[in-house]
This record gives C-alpha cells, sequence and structure tokens, in this order.
C-alpha cells in the first residue's frame, strides 16, 4: 500500500511529465489557453495513459522481455522481441488515442472543435509514449503498479496543464512587458512552477533513516581496549585469590 503511495504522488509532484522531464510541451503550451480546453486535453491524456501502460506493461511481461515468451514453451525462453517496443507501444497509444476522438466527437463536438489538431496528435505525443518507456526502464513490478504510475503521470500532466491554462487567462489582464508577451512569459511561469513542483520532493526523498552512530575516534578506541584490559586483569587477581583462600 505504501508503495502505491509513494509512487502515486511521486509521479505527480517529483517526477512531474512536464516540469521534470519536459514532455509533451508542445500541447502544453498550445492548448493552455482556456481553461475548458486545457480541462478536456487533460482528461483524455489521463484516460490514454491509465489504459495504455498497464497494456505495455502486459505486452512488455509477456512478449517483449528477454525470456518473456516462456509461457509458450521452453523453446521460446532464449527470444528477445524488446527491439519490437516502439512499434507495440505506438500502435497500442494509436488504438486508444483513436477510440478518445470517437468518443470525444461523439459526446462533446464543442471540445472536439476547440482541440483540433491536438486531439489526434496524443498518439505522437512524447508525454503518453515517455510513460510507457519510463515504466518499462523503472522495471515496475505489478500490474497495479502500472496502472496507478499511468493514472498518476497523467494526473500530473493535467495538474500542470490546468494550472497554466488558469493562469494565462489571468495574465491577459497583467501589464506584461510587451518583450515578454506570449510565450515569453509563458516559459518563465512554466520554470517557476517546475521549482514549486520539485520543492515537493522533501516529502518522499528526506532522510527517513535513523541517524548513524558516530564512529569512535582512535583515542576512544585505545581508552576503551585499556579499560577492557584492566578489568580482565582484575578479574584474574580476583579469580588467583579466590583459589588461594580454598587452599588454605
Amino acid at each position: 500500500m505504501l508503495e502505491h503511495i509513494e509512487l502515486f504522488f511521486k509521479s505527480i509532484f517529483i517526477d512531474n511529465m512536464v516540469f521534470a522531464v519536459f514532455l509533451g510541451m508542445c500541447s502544453y503550451l498550445a492548448v493552455s489557453k482556456k481553461v475548458s480546453t486545457a480541462v478536456g486535453l487533460g482528461a483524455a491524456v489521463i484516460f490514454v495513459l491509465a489504459v495504455t501502460v498497464p497494456l505495455n506493461w502486459l505486452l512488455d511481461q509477456y512478449l517483449l522481455q528477454e525470456g518473456a515468451l516462456a509461457w509458450l514453451g521452453p523453446e521460446y525462453a532464449d527470444y528477445n522481441l524488446s527491439f519490437l517496443s516502439f512499434i507495440l507501444f505506438i500502435a497500442t497509444i494509436a488504438t486508444m488515442v483513436q477510440l478518445v476522438e470517437i468518443v470525444v466527437e461523439k459526446f462533446s463536438p464543442a471540445l472536439y472543435n476547440s482541440l483540433g489538431i491536438f486531439l489526434p496528435l496524443i498518439a505522437v505525443n512524447c508525454a503518453i509514449l515517455g510513460g510507457s518507456l519510463f515504466m518499462q526502464a523503472r522495471e515496475i513490478p505489478s500490474l497495479g503498479l502500472a496502472l496507478n504510475y499511468g493514472v498518476s503521470s497523467g494526473i500530473g500532466w493535467f495538474l500542470a496543464i490546468l494550472a497554466i491554462a488558469a493562469i494565462r487567462e489571468k495574465i491577459r489582464y497583467s501589464n506584461v512587458p510587451a518583450p515578454l508577451r506570449g510565450l515569453g512569459i509563458t516559459f518563465i511561469i512554466t520554470g517557476l512552477m517546475g521549482i514549486g513542483f520539485q520543492s515537493f520532493g522533501g516529502m518522499l526523498t528526506g532522510d527517513n533513516e535513523p541517524p548513524e552512530q558516530p564512529t569512535p575516534t582512535t583515542v576512544e578506541k585505545v581508552n576503551k581496549e585499556e579499560i577492557e584490559k584492566e578489568m580482565e586483569d582484575k578479574d584474574k587477581e580476583v579469580s588467583y585469590n579466590e583459589v588461594i583462600n580454598e587452599q588454605k
């Protein structure tokens, strides 16, 4: 349980797709002018990541890794299909994006029109592919953790685009210097937000280990050895005296 909680918050704040590894910046900058549009695209990204990361985890575990085909028989145990990772991951992502596009067009034509070309471009959004590749590189051990990672990574991207969209709507009425208007001030705000998100890292990466005991110095070691030697000598003297008394 703690592993799921740690992975969830770490994926949102510390390993945020936008602020930590700068993935999905094209749609992040282009579709973040309105909050309503940002919410729609962010929800679509969460859905696609929540579905594709677990599916690609299954493909990686039972098809792509070296020895993953052992379930077919011992003669397939030496096969390594990891070179097909990009092709199969992108095929899975493209399939889910097409499903999202059909659903959005059916139930929300206004959102479909406002997203425009960026909705089908989720298929080549580096944040979506990055989620599956990071899952593979980090060797996430279970399907549940893969689902957790996909959802939390999508939520992190959703929070990033929602926050910048809210700021950009308000900043229209601010007195921004002419050279910084548009993408200039947006990049500055993104950098400041990235610093803010990274500051949460102490919650999970802080020192949870007990403090180390100070190592004794050479002088302390010598004194300890002398004391132990004196104690041994005293014990020997006591035992010798006891033997003498018994003989008397």
